[in-house]
């Protein structure tokens, strides 16, 4: 993800540190990915306000399934809330086996070690950019392969795919209703309803 990024990044003729400075600082996943383009159609700064805040809606959606899980994390905390991203989340919210005590710090390192990751394989990406030509045309596809990915995972941990099913089902009535460019807002709010109404049922 971040190696393809950064091939992107470059091949658009952008700086190789302003790339950097962004997986660092900014760290934002897909996002990232978004703004190359923002950034190519000189689009105004509300555009991409706007734009990110559709983007990365789905994370207040992930903060707030995760208030339990990261209460009394002390001094980690902020570091843990800004390096969440839809990698971290899907790890976090597995079942593991990890001490209730311990449960904290394996949640910093792992927010830790999948931020370092994703400047590595930024910087990576942009240093073969840098060097070797070539289209990119359909890269951004990993993105789409990364979201399977994570839900395949997730589904195979699950004893029950009803909460999975009302996701697709509601996404799909929302796709057609509202359209690709409207439909996730609509379609988070809707899910989040759902299952705080039927929450115990769906947890038995």
């Amino acid at each position: 993800m971040g190696t393809g990024f950064g091939m992107i990044y470059i091949s658009k003729g952008f700086n190789f540190l302003g790339g950097l400075l962004m997986s660092i600082f900014i760290y934002g996943g897909s996002m990232q990915y978004v703004a190359i383009d923002l950034f190519v159609n000189h689009v105004s700064l509300s555009t991409v306000a706007i734009t990110t805040l559709l983007v990365n809606a789905r994370h207040l959606f992930y903060g707030i399934s995760l208030i339990d899980k990261y209460k009394n994390a002390g001094l980690k905390k902020p570091y843990m809330i800004f390096a969440l991203t839809d990698e971290t989340y899907s790890l976090v919210v597995a079942e593991n086996k990890i001490a209730k005590e311990d449960r904290h710090l394996y949640y910093f390192f792992l927010s830790l070690f999948n931020h370092i990751y994703w400047i590595l394989g930024s910087f990576v990406g942009m240093m073969i950019g840098t060097f070797i030509k070539f289209d990119t045309k359909g890269m951004d596809f990993a993105l789409t392969a990364l979201f399977v990915t994570i839900v395949t995972d997730q589904l195979k941990n699950k004893k029950s795919y009803l909460p999975s099913f009302i996701g697709f089902a509601t996404s799909l009535a929302c796709l057609l209703i509202f359209g690709r460019d409207h439909f996730l807002i609509p379609t988070m709010l809707i899910i989040a309803v759902i299952l705080l109404i039927f929450r115990e049922r769906l947890e038995k």
